[in-house]
């Protein structure tokens, strides 16, 4: 069951956790997707579904910013702004006017600004218990909270490109054979 957010106990789900450290520490932005996205589905049913979405999409969005994909970028901050709920946002912790200014403004930039620099975006964090969990979380694994990305970092930067996919390849390939099978 998805443990989220409970007042008295100020739980949130660590994967939310670790994607906010990645988020905003390590900042690598295709881990903050592979981290929510593993656990988006392994909540099929969570209420929060849409918003976990919307936070994958504004991570990716960030990571093809900053590596130059402006078309990318743009797609996905789209996609991330109709997905957007503020309600989800408060009960997780963020400023959720102030995330949404920051995207709307960011989306802007891409669009009327394409020729600015690449800057971090930082996910306004309301919720002071959540925000001192991730800045402790992020110093036991080495990083400054909201430090700001390392762009000689090639690893950070095509992390995509050099990620491990022979268990998808695998996965594919299994699947084909079974079709395969299926037909004789």
């Amino acid at each position: 069951m998805e443990q989220l957010h409970q007042k008295d106990y100020g739980r949130y789900p660590d994967a939310y956790i670790d994607y906010l450290v990645q988020f905003q520490a390590v900042r690598d932005y295709f881990e903050c997707h592979e981290i929510l996205e593993e656990y988006w589905k392994e909540h099929p049913d969570s209420p929060y579904r849409e918003t976990w979405v919307m936070l994958i999409q504004l991570a990716v969005s960030i990571y093809h910013h900053r590596r130059g994909n402006l078309r990318g970028a743009v797609k996905l901050m789209k996609g991330a702004l109709r997905r957007y709920e503020a309600e989800h946002m408060a009960q997780l912790g963020v400023d959720g006017a102030r995330l949404r200014e920051m995207m709307e403004k960011r989306l802007a930039e891409y669009i009327g600004q394409p020729e600015l620099p690449f800057i971090d975006l930082n996910i306004p964090i309301a919720d002071e218990a959540l925000r001192v969990c991730c800045v402790r979380r992020a110093e036991m694994l080495g990083y400054a909270w909201e430090r700001a990305s390392d762009l000689t970092d090639r690893a950070l930067l095509d992390r995509h490109l050099l990620r491990d996919r022979s268990a998808v390849s695998e996965e594919r390939e299994a699947a084909l054979q079974k079709k395969r099978d299926s037909r004789s």
